[in-house]
């Protein structure tokens, strides 16, 4: 049985162990943590959807660019708490994101449905009949929306991986390559 040679030499005189940095990658998927993740995707979905729901309401303008803010507080929760590397990550952000975009807008059409029958906002979210809540979004869908809803769910995915650096990668698997001068020359 031949062994595999694991070492590649480099332009710039240095071989990298591909072992180690194999080592390297499963240390990082052990800190991985998928609950803590949601978690911090869940807490920043929630703040994002206030402060989308809150811009929105007072300026009666739903601003398409905010939905790159929520994506990327889902993200930054997922990322930072959950310490991922694995796909499953980006998509458990994605989809937090997706549904703080649709809490955003739900907490707005709350808010104009109190302006318009002249209550109270905790009011109106407290005794609101959540039964017809599709036939709310129903009724105040634009197609705006699923370019907003797309936006969050790309900003989502995109940002709730953790940041790994190639100095990461690469720590310990760096074997310098040094050259005799030749005897008899």
């Amino acid at each position: 049985m031949e062994e595999t040679n694991t070492q590649r030499q480099h332009e710039s005189g240095i071989q990298v162990n591909e072992n180690i940095v194999r080592a390297n990658i499963e240390n990082l998927k052990l800190e991985q943590n998928l609950g803590l993740g949601i978690v911090g995707g869940c807490i920043g979905g929630l703040l994002g959807a206030i402060i989308w729901a809150a811009i929105t309401y007072f300026t009666e303008y739903q601003i398409g660019w905010m939905s790159i803010g929520v994506g990327f507080l889902v993200g930054f929760g997922v990322g930072t708490l959950g310490k991922g590397i694995d796909k499953i990550f980006g998509v458990v952000g994605g989809v937090i994101a997706l549904a703080s975009v649709l809490l955003g807008n739900f907490l707005v059409y709350i808010g104009y449905l109190a302006k318009a029958v002249e209550v109270e906002y905790f009011e109106m979210l407290r005794y609101f009949n959540y039964s017809m809540t599709l036939e709310l979004f129903k009724e105040m869908f634009v197609v705006m929306d699923l370019l907003f809803y797309a936006i969050a769910i790309y900003a989502g995915y995109r940002f709730s991986f953790r940041k790994v650096t190639q100095e990461q990668l690469l720590e310990g698997a760096i074997i310098p390559i040094t050259t005799t001068p030749n005897q008899g020359e």
